[in-house]
């Protein structure tokens, strides 16, 4: 098969199409002719160098993708040959063809393209993973979301106004706030001209955010906390802003407040907390509000795979908004 391949790490450039052996179908795996993948951040970390794929996971690059399945490993039921289906990956989405566990993957929902399934499987099971299954957000509750413009964040609202929360957001542009708001966030925050924990407790009276979907870390720690409701529930996904920060801890606990930090990509296949997990309770309780058209893809812009150095750039751009989709093509 070709797939993306990276002789050293560094910029976009170092990314080239380029033939690779054929993944190994395991017992209990299905194996996928890739139709897309999506950018996102980490594998732009990985190219640099510094986020290395788990134990036994597959160096190249890609998180996600959709596609038709091509054979099915023993003990794999539920999935036949011919399904058309997207799945959340350790790695490998670079690829013509990638090997995954059956119990990551999702059928494509209705009404939505083959290609731009490959957008959701990394958003879907980060968010709602985070925001719903870790941190409880319900109905009524304020949402702050950082970052909105990204994938993640332009996912994360639908999912919070879907789930009958308020949604405010961060963003730097006065372009994004305003996609933000055609997607349902109401507390829109410019964060190179404000700052956002003043912003959302005065939108709030004074209440704050009960939940927190940060990908910034270190540099966002303080405000965080004081952007925090009381009983609030910050959950830490990134560390673009740095990996360390103070925490006064009589600040957190005069708010009851609860700090957690989660990443998707080292969780194990199977058992508590685990993929598999997610990706069911993805399938039985957001892809159903998907299929109703109430969260739809956002994709910025979509690639041919051979393109994807300009793919890894767009999603560094600040024009962009939603997902970057890079496609694989058939012989």
């Amino acid at each position: 098969m070709y797939a993306i391949t990276i002789d050293q790490p560094g910029g976009p450039e170092v990314m080239r199409w380029a033939e690779q052996p054929d993944p190994e179908l395991l017992p209990g795996h299905v194996l996928i002719d890739v139709a897309a993948t999506a950018v996102n951040r980490a594998d732009l970390t990985q190219r640099q160098g510094f986020y290395p794929p788990p134990p036994g996971a597959s160096d190249i690059l890609g998180l996600e993708c959709s596609g038709i399945v091509a054979e099915v490993g023993d003990g794999v039921s539920e999935w036949s040959v011919g399904d058309h289906v997207c799945a959340l990956l350790a790695g490998g989405g670079y690829a013509e063809r990638v090997a995954v566990p059956a119990t990551q993957l999702l059928p494509v929902p209705k009404g939505v393209d083959l290609l731009v399934a490959a957008s959701l499987p990394e958003v879907a099971c980060t968010v709602w993973s985070n925001v719903v299954m870790r941190a409880g957000l319900s109905r009524g509750d304020v949402l702050l979301v950082h970052g909105g413009g990204g994938g993640i964040g332009t996912h994360a609202i639908q999912v919070g106004v879907a789930l009958g929360a308020r949604v405010a957001v961060t963003a730097g542009s006065e372009a994004k706030l305003e996609r933000c708001r055609e997607l349902g966030a109401d507390i829109l925050v410019n964060y190179r001209e404000a700052d956002f924990a003043e912003e959302v407790k005065k939108a709030t009276d004074g209440h704050g955010a009960d939940v927190i979907l940060d990908n910034m870390g270190g540099s966002y720690l303080g405000r965080n906390i004081d952007a925090l409701a009381s009983d609030g529930r910050l959950v830490v996904i990134g560390f673009q802003g740095g990996r360390k920060g103070e925490l006064d801890l009589t600040r957190l606990f005069a708010k009851r407040g609860n700090i957690t930090a989660t990443g998707l990509r080292g969780r194990p296949e199977n058992g508590r907390e685990s993929k598999a997990e997610i990706v069911a309770d993805v399938r039985n309780r957001l892809w159903p509000l998907i299929t109703e058209g109430a969260i739809q893809p956002v994709v910025s812009a979509e690639l041919p795979i051979t393109e994807a150095p300009r793919g890894h750039e767009l999603l560094d751009s600040p024009e962009t908004v939603g997902k970057v989709i890079l496609t694989i093509p058939r012989h």
